[in-house]
């Protein structure tokens, strides 16, 4: 088995050599010792922590997607790799982790364990930021190397089912959501900072503290040390607001407001939290986005989200996991159900009802138009006589 494509009889040598390209320049996929650009993150670990673990938006639109397509019904023409392939494996539930790690990093690894007759007992994802692909002189892929550690495992091609998003810049690795949506993230984050610090300082900037400048000059350094620690102990923090605040020695309180560019930072959080949710392909009503947060929108939003990023996602990964198992499954297909999921239950009504209707289409072809297989005639019961009943 070749996942890859054929290298047999002579049919490896007949495709053109793969470009090589330098990982280390790609941003935020596998450049381990790159920096960072400021607050926008470049490295996949970085990316994870600023864009998933600390984001809701970007975790609320990962999970939506990864948890939305675990939870549809599937179907396959063998039974055994439906169970392989529902199965959770040391507390991982597989459609869910590869969806999760496709979305984030671009890519997905899943490993075929056999058993001691050499037939596939389980289905386990590994991390794709501890892959690296091993490609033979013509940059084909001809193995994988897991490094967990520093231990490093060298897996061949056949027990590893590689699912990657389309990278214009690489041949062997895909581009995940979280890269494009890292510079969303960071403004995101940094808004959201900036209004904790608002509130840690009652929700205004406090104010300046004006000495007037009298007979005995500036302040003397141990007079300013010692007029700064009073004003963090007494007078800073929330517990300590609205208290009231005793000036001497020449010294004024001059309020400060807020500019309206720093008033405007909440539509700067919303518009990257919208450009977010973009970049993975969730609508943003179902992300409590406000604007447009109406149930005829939510419940269009809902049916968009399945059509146009959950299917198509599925699809892939299905398709891909078919394909790695079919070496021992004979024929394999994987599909979703797709008259079981409730947010395509009215695209499905509408379009029962378009086929009833046609009066020119045939049972069979009415059948065959809905995805139903035809009906199957039944056997002809004979008489004593030789007759038909």
């Amino acid at each position: 088995m070749n996942i890859f494509g054929w290298k047999s009889a002579g049919r490896g040598y007949l495709r053109p050599a793969k470009t090589r390209v330098q990982q280390d320049h790609l941003p935020g996929l596998r450049g381990y010792g790159q920096g960072s650009l400021g607050e926008w993150p470049r490295h996949y670990e970085a990316q994870m922590r600023e864009g998933y673990l600390s984001n809701a938006i970007a975790q609320r639109a990962v999970r939506l997607m990864a948890e939305g397509l675990a939870s549809a019904p599937l179907v396959a023409s063998d039974p055994r790799a439906l169970a392989l392939v529902k199965a959770t494996s040391a507390g991982q539930a597989l459609i869910e982790t590869v969806a999760t790690h496709l979305l984030l990093h671009g890519n997905a690894y899943i490993e075929i364990l056999s058993d001691s007759d050499g037939a596939p007992a389980e289905l386990f994802a590994l991390r794709p930021e501890r892959m690296t692909i091993e490609a033979d002189t013509r940059g084909w892929p001809v193995a994988f190397v897991y490094k967990a550690g520093a231990v490093a495992s060298r897996l061949p091609a056949n027990s590893v089912i590689h699912i990657r998003s389309i990278h214009p810049l690489d041949d062997h690795y895909g581009l995940g959501c979280l890269s494009a949506a890292s510079g969303a993230v960071a403004t995101h984050n940094a808004a959201t900072r900036w209004n904790k610090a608002l509130l840690d300082n009652a929700a205004r900037p406090s104010g300046a503290l004006v000495y007037e400048m009298g007979d005995s000059g500036t302040l003397s350094g141990e007079q300013y040390a010692r007029l700064k620690e009073e004003l963090a102990i007494s007078f800073q923090g929330a517990g300590n607001a609205g208290r009231p605040m005793l000036l001497e020695g020449g010294l004024k309180w001059q309020a400060m407001a807020l500019t309206p560019a720093e008033m405007d930072f909440a539509g700067l959080k919303e518009a990257a939290a919208r450009e977010i949710s973009l970049a993975f392909g969730v609508p943003p009503v179902l992300l409590g986005l406000p604007g447009d947060a109406t149930y005829a929108n939510y419940r269009e939003a809902n049916r968009a989200l399945w059509n146009q990023s959950i299917i198509p996602l599925a699809r892939k990964i299905l398709d891909a996991m078919a394909q790695g198992l079919r070496p021992f499954f004979d024929g394999l297909t994987l599909d979703l159900d797709l008259d079981a999921i409730p947010a395509l239950a009215e695209d499905r009504e509408r379009l029962w009802a378009q086929v009833g209707a046609a009066d020119f289409l045939t049972t069979q072809e009415k059948r065959a138009a809905v995805g139903l297989g035809p009906v199957l005639q039944p056997p002809e019961i004979l008489d004593d006589t030789g007759v038909n009943n």
